[in-house]
């Protein structure tokens, strides 16, 4: 029984702890344009190494 007077105010500040985290990346602008970021795993990678490498050997 004297387990909870630890497990209780341990697991009210993980839960206050989540909450914090989640409010600062809502905030701060994480989730503002999810789209993209699939887009930008899709796009051709390669290419652009490609062009990359083009110039540097000029």
């Amino acid at each position: 029984m004297e387990i909870l007077y630890v497990l209780l105010p341990v697991s009210v500040l993980l839960v206050l702890a989540i909450l914090a985290i989640l409010g600062w990346a809502v905030n701060s602008g994480q989730f503002e344009d999810i789209e993209q970021e699939g887009i930008r795993i899709l796009s051709d990678e390669s290419q652009k190494v490609e062009d990359n490498v083009e110039r540097h050997q000029i």
